[in-house]
């Protein structure tokens, strides 16, 4: 990978980091889940030949440090850091965006809020479920969830949670016992994992410290947005709704074709599923760059 400049930037309530590659229009990522900027690792240097490439931890992830651990989390907040961001990096210059899964909320709302900044935002699977029919099932897996999480513990609300996006919001496949909690293989015996580099564990050790708030901070706060459709409507020449050719009947597919459906857009498909960029980096990249620049 090309070695990045790393900022940081004072944010009301945070302080983001933010690394920087390349040279051209700005395009700025916005990672979703715990992951940060490094869940962008694949993808950059391609992006990274014809963008100036910004890639930043959201508040309280990675090393973008909360002043206050406890503060509550506001998607707006977080559209706002995104906004600083921009006006940092491209002042006075409309930038490109690209948000996966809770950062495609987050672009979401910049591109609604500041549409001035924005030229164009691909948002891949942004778990917007309060525009879907059933959302009042959605809203009781979550509270489902985040009961786990109080009282039986982070593992076995991730279950819980992971089992829920993949049967696409399937109360019943929501439901996770014992046995999709201990990571069990075919024999009862728990999975064998694959010893990492030195730079990928310490990536998947930052990730795994994160997961608390992630699921319990950023988690019911992003999935309980309601995006302005109207808004959207009326900006749709902008947007880009994207969903994994790999994740058709999960739940950030079904909200992302369901959103893609009512705005009367296409829904463009990406490689891999949800997490896309980090299974299928070279595919996903080129298609990213070609999309860019439709």
């Amino acid at each position: 990978m090309t070695e990045p400049v790393i900022g940081s930037l004072r944010v009301d309530g945070a302080t983001l980091h933010y690394e920087v590659r390349g040279q051209g229009p700005l395009l700025l990522l916005i990672p979703g889940g715990a992951g940060g900027a490094a869940a962008f690792d694949g993808i950059v240097d391609a992006l990274a030949a014809d963008h100036t490439v910004a890639a930043y931890d959201p508040r309280g992830i990675g090393s973008s440090a909360l002043d206050d651990a406890e503060a509550e989390q506001h998607v707006s907040a977080h559209a706002d850091d995104a906004l600083r961001l921009l006006d940092r990096l491209s002042p006075g210059e409309p930038a490109r965006v690209f948000g996966a899964s809770s950062g495609a909320i987050t672009a979401l709302h910049l591109l609604t809020a500041h549409p001035d900044r924005v030229e164009r935002v691909v948002a891949h699977e942004p778990p917007v479920v309060e525009v879907l029919p059933d959302a009042p099932e959605h809203r009781a897996f979550l509270a489902r969830v985040q009961d786990t999480l109080r009282t039986r513990g982070l593992l076995p609300a991730m279950a819980v949670f992971a089992a829920g996006l993949k049967g696409g919001g399937d109360t019943t496949a929501s439901q996770a016992g014992p046995e999709s909690e201990s990571q069990a293989g075919s024999k009862g015996e728990p999975e064998a994992v694959p010893e990492l580099p030195p730079q990928a564990a310490a990536r998947a050790e930052r990730t795994r410290a994160d997961l608390p708030y992630f699921l319990g901070r950023i988690v019911p706060v992003f999935m309980a947005y309601a995006p302005d459709v109207p808004r959207v409507e009326a900006l749709s020449d902008r947007l880009v709704l994207a969903a994994g050719q790999e994740s058709c009947g999960e739940l950030p597919h079904r909200t992302a074709a369901f959103l893609a459906e009512r705005l009367g857009v296409d829904l463009r498909h990406f490689p891999g599923g949800h997490t896309g960029s980090t299974t299928h980096p070279a595919e996903f990249g080129e298609l990213l760059r070609k999309t860019l620049r439709a």
